[in-house]
């Protein structure tokens, strides 16, 4: 008699999750091609139709092969984070909330400018540093994004002023890892999703025009110097180790001489000897804004080559810091003018949507005030020190 039950005994394959190739690097997308059995070319050809021309249905490709198509489609697929809402600000500062796998969001922001459109891109669902001035970080921590989620969010915006397709004209010509997260807590997705930032087959954008900006995780930036060439921006925001403590803790496990000694060693793996970092400094009022701060940062950074972008605070519901005074700021900027620095002040923008500097947040499933995972590296990173 033949069983009721007999399928239940039948194994069954369980169905194979496809593979976004939204955050397939040129090289990971050579070798899903060779795993198919296809060319290195076929790469190239699927970095133009995605990046360039805006299309994630493998039909429209018309100069793949049927038989090509249709294995694309069985084993991958082209997936885009999901666009909750769109906020337009007065100043014509645009930001998108984006859902991510798991259900929490994140915020992506478009600053428009005279010359240059900058994208202020996230890589982390919250963050785990915890610096006491930004609102991403009383969101608290989930998980990192992914190289797809990363990429994705330059690939909707670029669809969102039509900029993807034959003789579009780039609204996106600048892009910042200034969102929500720390870049380099999230090494390798950053690393993917800035080289297809960077390939003339994909966005093209130029070195000097995609930048990392870091709070100072000090093995990681000594690993990016090795793979990557982007611009690079620390964020300060304090002249000394004692209020650095206070206001970015990633301080007390990497002190400012160690984050300054490792932005040398970035610049001296550069090709071009004429680089420069940006240091980002946020003024609150009457925390780090006197005149001897000034003094104090000017002494430090004298052997760094860098300039200095300065930031007034931008408030947000969990803070009590208020903003710089445009008296305390002023003199702060002249004092460094002084000393020969190049200052420049960052604007606010789409301060009315809640989307300038320090203020994104998001929506965080599941938060954590500190990543496990991330405790467990800062203790077990050695520390090198350089004389």
């Amino acid at each position: 008699m033949t069983s009721v039950n007999a399928d239940i005994n039948q194994a069954v394959e369980p169905q194979q999750e496809k593979v976004n190739l939204l955050g397939l690097s040129a090289e990971k997308l050579v070798e899903f091609f060779a795993a198919l059995g296809e060319k290195p070319f076929r790469a190239t050809q699927l970095l133009k139709w995605i990046h360039q021309l805006g299309v994630d249905d493998f039909e429209q490709m018309t100069n793949l092969s049927k038989a090509l198509r249709q294995k694309l489609k069985e084993k991958a697929e082209i997936r885009a984070p999901e666009v909750v809402s769109r906020h337009d600000s007065a100043d014509g500062t645009r930001k998108w909330i984006i859902r991510v796998t798991g259900g929490s969001c994140i915020e992506t922001v478009f600053i428009p400018e005279k010359d240059r459109g900058t994208l202020c891109v996230s890589s982390q669902v919250g963050c785990s540093l915890d610096c006491s001035f930004c609102a991403t970080g009383k969101q608290g921590f989930n998980r990192d994004l992914t190289a797809a989620e990363i990429i994705g969010q330059v690939w909707i915006a670029a669809k969102s002023f039509d900029s993807l397709g034959v003789g579009a004209e780039r609204v996106v010509s600048n892009v910042v890892m200034m969102g929500m997260g720390e870049p380099l807590l999230n090494f390798d997705n950053v690393v993917d999703a800035m080289s297809l930032m960077l390939h003339d087959c994909a966005y093209g954008l130029s070195k000097r025009r995609v930048t990392l900006s870091t709070s100072g995780v000090v093995p990681a930036l000594d690993r990016l110097g090795d793979v990557s060439d982007v611009s690079l921006a620390i964020s300060l925001h304090a002249p000394n180790d004692r209020l650095r403590d206070e206001l970015v803790p990633i301080n007390r496990k990497y002190p400012i001489a160690m984050l300054l000694d490792s932005a040398r060693r970035y610049l001296d793996k550069m090709p071009d000897t004429h680089r420069k970092i940006t240091v980002e400094y946020t003024l609150m009022d009457q925390v780090n804004d006197r005149d001897e701060h000034a003094r104090e940062l000017a002494k430090l950074l004298k052997d760094i080559p860098c300039k200095i972008n300065l930031i007034p605070f931008n408030p947000f519901a969990q803070s009590d810091y208020r903003r710089v005074t445009n008296t305390a700021l002023q003199r702060f900027r002249d004092i460094l003018h002084r000393e020969g620095y190049t200052v420049t002040v960052r604007t606010t923008r789409g301060d009315d949507i809640a989307a300038a500097c320090g203020q994104l947040a998001g929506t965080v499933n599941d938060k954590t005030r500190r990543s496990e995972r991330y405790q467990r590296q800062a203790e077990e990173t050695p520390i090198r020190f350089v004389s």
